[in-house]
């Protein structure tokens, strides 16, 4: 997906910065990570232990990769859920649940 796409495609939650990043790209709200792109076009949502059921309800799917090691990472961004690929109200929904999932990350603890 080109900048432009992307950054259509989040205007609902407002202004973001495209960044390359590990041969993908990291999609940015007000300085924090909240998505990224991988190198095969697939754009994830961040989460969190917070959000992290609401995206499996949903039904999407959780990225992980194998490690060096041999062993699955699991990594807290998920797929959008299919529902909101083709509705600009409901991606903003997940598209919120991403910078609050970013914002708590932030947040002392």
């Amino acid at each position: 997906m080109n900048n432009d796409a992307i950054e259509e495609m989040f205007e609902p939650l407002g202004p973001v910065t495209v960044r390359r990043m590990f041969g993908g790209k990291g999609i940015y709200h007000q300085g924090m990570i909240i998505a990224l792109e991988l190198s095969d076009g697939e754009l994830l949502l961040k989460a969190d232990a917070t959000s992290a059921a609401e995206f499996r309800a949903a039904g999407a799917r959780q990225w992980t990769y194998e490690s060096k090691k041999g062993k699955a990472a699991a990594m807290p961004y998920w797929t959008i859920p299919d529902e909101a690929l083709d509705d600009p109200d409901i991606l903003q929904k997940w598209l919120r649940l991403a910078y609050e999932a970013a914002l708590r990350a932030q947040s002392p603890t």
